[in-house]
């Protein structure tokens, strides 16, 4: 059984047992997280879509650790005409172990 999810503008595809990387959630490493913005459902029954959304599906989840990515180096500049710009950007996360997928 597999599910679609929606969360932080992005959708990924879960199975129960899965370790996935979202974008940062504000719920302590530990806790459980609901994310009921489900969009599609496979399972015995068959393929369940939603439009956009299944009423009462939810996938329950498990934060494992939040944290930031590796820094990506943005550099900008002009030739010959000395401008330089160096700026570094470590995107945040949060890890999570998808625990249960209900219909």
């Amino acid at each position: 059984m597999y599910a679609i999810i929606e969360t932080g503008g992005k959708q990924y595809r879960v199975e129960e047992g899965d370790t996935i990387f979202i974008e940062k959630v504000a719920v302590d490493d530990g806790e459980a997280v609901e994310f009921e913005k489900v969009l599609m459902v496979s399972g015995d029954e068959g393929l369940k879509m939603g439009r956009p959304y299944i009423e009462n599906a939810k996938v329950e989840g498990t934060v494992l650790k939040t944290g930031k990515q590796k820094k990506v180096i943005i550099f900008k500049y002009k030739a010959k005409k000395d401008y330089r710009k160096k700026q570094g950007h470590r995107q945040p996360f949060t890890q999570v172990k998808i625990d249960k997928i209900t219909l």
